[in-house]
C-alpha cells in the first residue's frame, strides 16, 4: 500500500533495495479519496515512474459511482476508504498487503502485530492475534482471508526521518516549512480548499506551516513550523510530545477508539 507519504516511501525504498537490480515484483496500491494533496500524488507518480512498478489506484469516487460504498453526505472520505480497499483486495485476489503503519503512531496500532490477520470480511480482531515470539511469523490463512504486514511496526517517527535523511530520496514538499492559507477547526490548522468550505466564524489566514502526516486534506491538519530541512525536522520531532496522528488527524478525534473501530472494519 503506497500513499506517497513518508512511511510508504520508506517501504518503497526498502523494497527497491531488497530486489535491486531487479524490479519490485509486486504492484503498489493507493486508495485515492479524491481529496488527496496534489504534492503527494505527484511524488507517488514520480516514484512509480522511476521504479517502473504497476500502480493500482482504488478510487473512492469510482467506488461510490459503482455503489461499492455509500456516500451519505456525512461519512468522511477517509472512512469510505475501508470498503474501497477491501473491494480492491478481493478483486485483485491479494492474500497479503504491506503497509507502513507504526506502533508509535496511535494506541490501536500499538497493539497490532507485524503480521495482522484479516478474516474473510477483511476485519481485524485485536483479541485474536497470533503470537510473534522471537520474530517468527505465522502467515497461514484460509480462503478469502488475507494478511496486512507492517515491517515498520517498531520504527518511530524519528527513525523514519533519520532513514529518509540517510537515503536522500524524494518526499512530498509539504513535509517541509512553506507558506499556506489555512483556517482553524477543532484546534487544527486545515488547508483552504474547494473541498473544505468554511463554516460560520472561520477565517483564512496565511501561515508558515508543514505537515507531519498526509492524508485526506479535509481531515489532515498542519503545524506551524520553520523546519525547512530534514535535520530541522529531526530536531523538532525530538522534543515533540504528541504523535503526528494525534496532533493533526481529524479522523482520529471522533472518539477515543476511532482508529481501532476503523481497523476492526478493515482500515489500513
Amino acid at each position: 500500500m503506497f500513499s506517497g507519504g513518508k512511511d510508504s516511501i520508506v517501504m518503497m525504498r526498502l523494497a527497491e533495495k531488497a530486489f535491486y537490480p531487479a524490479k519490485i515484483p509486486f504492484p503498489v496500491l493507493q486508495v485515492d479519496t479524491g481529496f488527496d494533496f496534489p504534492e503527494v500524488l505527484q511524488t507517488r507518480d514520480n516514484w512509480v515512474k522511476r521504479l517502473g512498478v504497476r500502480l493500482i489506484v482504488a478510487s473512492v469516487e469510482e467506488a461510490i459511482a459503482k455503489r461499492v460504498v455509500v456516500d451519505d453526505g456525512k461519512t468522511s472520505r477517509n472512512r469510505l476508504q475501508i470498503g474501497t480497499l477491501l473491494h480492491c483486495i478481493e478483486e485483485e485476489g491479494f492474500t497479503a498487503a504491506f503497509g507502513g503503519g507504526r506502533r508509535d503512531e496511535e494506541k490501536a496500532r500499538a497493539k497490532e502485530r507485524v503480521y495482522s490477520h484479516r478474516d474473510d470480511f477483511g476485519q481485524w480482531d485485536p483479541k485474536n492475534q497470533r503470537p510473534e515470539l522471537w520474530s517468527l511469523y505465522n502467515g497461514r490463512i484460509h480462503g478469502g482471508e488475507h494478511m496486512r504486514i507492517f515491517p515498520l511496526s517498531n520504527w518511530t517517527e524519528l527513525d523514519i526521518w533519520h532513514y529518509l535523511g540517510q537515503e536522500g530520496v524524494e518526499i512530498p514538499s509539504i513535509y517541509f516549512s512553506h507558506q499556506r492559507r489555512v483556517f482553524t477547526r477543532d484546534r487544527m490548522l486545515l488547508s483552504e480548499s474547494e473541498h473544505n468550505p468554511l463554516r460560520p466564524g472561520e477565517t483564512v489566514e496565511e501561515r508558515t506551516v508543514r505537515f507531519r502526516t498526509v492524508g485526506d486534506l479535509t481531515l489532515t491538519g498542519c503545524v506551524e513550523s520553520p523546519a525547512a530541512t530534514i535535520p530541522d525536522i529531526i530536531d523538532e520531532i525530538a522534543i515533540a510530545r504528541v504523535t503526528e496522528r494525534g496532533a493533526t488527524r481529524g479522523d482520529d478525534r471522533f472518539s477515543e477508539a476511532a482508529m481501532e473501530d476503523r481497523k476492526r472494519e478493515g482500515y489500513f
